[in-house]
């Protein structure tokens, strides 16, 4: 069977990388344990447990089992062979985890978490199977070449991680990349009282009285949701599905942006986000997208890359408003605490990854 570049493996690495960040999240109060590191595999069932714990152990491994099946398949790996490389990979990551949980003062080992962790992938990869046992990853593979070029996998990954970093709040919907100002605190913290101390002052945040004006905020609106049409025109093969793929990264852009707005401040203002100057502005992306749509996948590139750097300068400009620090608030003190490793690294890292990915495409040979 032929191997095949598949979006699944950078997505299987990267939602590993998000377990290790929750699990091991805040990464402080580490010590030694008065106990063997696996004392825990024979402990009796613990007390303190709830459903909402039990079901997001479940859940949060449920992906995993499908992405790992998925890679492994779509790698030329029998089915059979790749659910035991699943679940013996949710296993051993469950495993590492909670062994390395007794060496964190905040966090508690637990057999009864391992044990749901396994289940989980075991749910995940089992899912995975039965879409595989009815032609589903066939059919993707099928859709997929009439879509896309071969060499497409990293492209995908970044287009599927592009909702994830919009649930987690921004000052200006789409406004992603919003990194410089936590840098700034890190940075000024470990160069206290040195000489370097000064130059910081200032940087990475905009002046009290910053402000983008009606311009700037409509188009920086207008490149966020252009940047993820240009990363799918880069990877699309000729034909009128081009559109499509603009039609749906608007459609998709501006529900996960609901929904973000309905977890942030209830259903009642999930849609208080579409003011007329927002309108205009997702009008005005979808125009540039659709346009951008008649243009060579190497030029869709090079434009994107125009506009991801334009939406990097534009958002370390705009100024927080008192809404965006009230749902920061709520995400990085327990509301959404579970979902704060993978949205608030996804909606920082994505515009500076998509640059990286366009520049490559921008210098990359044409291909069918």
């Amino acid at each position: 069977m032929p191997r095949h570049r598949s979006s699944a493996v950078p997505l299987a690495w990267l939602y590993v990388a998000l377990i290790i960040y929750a699990s091991l999240y805040p990464f402080s109060g580490w010590r030694l344990p008065g106990h063997s590191p696996v004392a825990f595999l024979v402990a009796p069932w613990w007390r303190w447990w709830s459903v909402s714990d039990a079901v997001f152990n479940l859940l949060g491994y449920m992906p995993l089992g499908v992405l790992v099946f998925g890679a492994c398949v779509r790698s030329g790996i029998a089915p059979l062979r790749a659910f035991g490389y699943a679940l013996a990979a949710g296993i051993a990551l469950s495993l590492g985890m909670e062994t390395l949980q007794n060496f964190l003062a905040k966090r508690i080992a637990s057999n009864v978490d391992l044990g749901l962790n396994a289940l989980g992938t075991l749910l995940g990869a089992g899912l995975a199977a039965l879409v595989h046992r009815f032609g589903g990853i066939g059919r993707w593979e099928a859709a997929r070449d009439r879509w896309f070029i071969r060499r497409s996998a990293s492209g995908l990954a970044l287009l599927l991680l592009w909702p994830v970093a919009l649930l987690f709040p921004t000052s200006l919907p789409f406004g992603l990349g919003q990194v410089l100002g936590r840098v700034r605190d890190v940075l000024t913290e470990l160069l206290a009282d040195t000489a370097a101390a000064p130059w910081l002052e200032g940087w990475g945040s905009p002046a009290p009285t910053a402000t983008l004006g009606r311009g700037g905020e409509l188009l920086l609106v207008a490149l966020g949701l252009l940047a993820p049409c240009a990363i799918a025109l880069s990877i699309a093969l000729p034909g009128v599905h081009r559109v499509v793929l603009v039609l749906g990264a608007v459609a998709l852009g501006i529900g996960v942006t609901t929904l973000s707005i309905a977890l942030n401040f209830g259903p009642d203002h999930a849609l208080a986000w579409i003011t007329p100057q927002v309108a205009q502005a997702v009008a005005l992306g979808t125009a540039a997208g659709a346009l951008l749509s008649l243009a060579p996948r190497r030029m869709a590139a090079a434009l994107g890359l125009m506009a991801l750097t334009a939406l990097i300068m534009l958002v370390a400009r705009a100024p927080a408003d008192p809404y965006y620090a009230q749902s920061l608030q709520a995400w990085e003190q327990g509301r959404f605490i579970r979902f704060h490793g993978a949205a608030q690294w996804a909606g920082w890292v994505w515009p500076y990854a998509a640059i990286v990915y366009l520049l490559w495409r921008a210098a990359a040979r044409e291909e069918g």
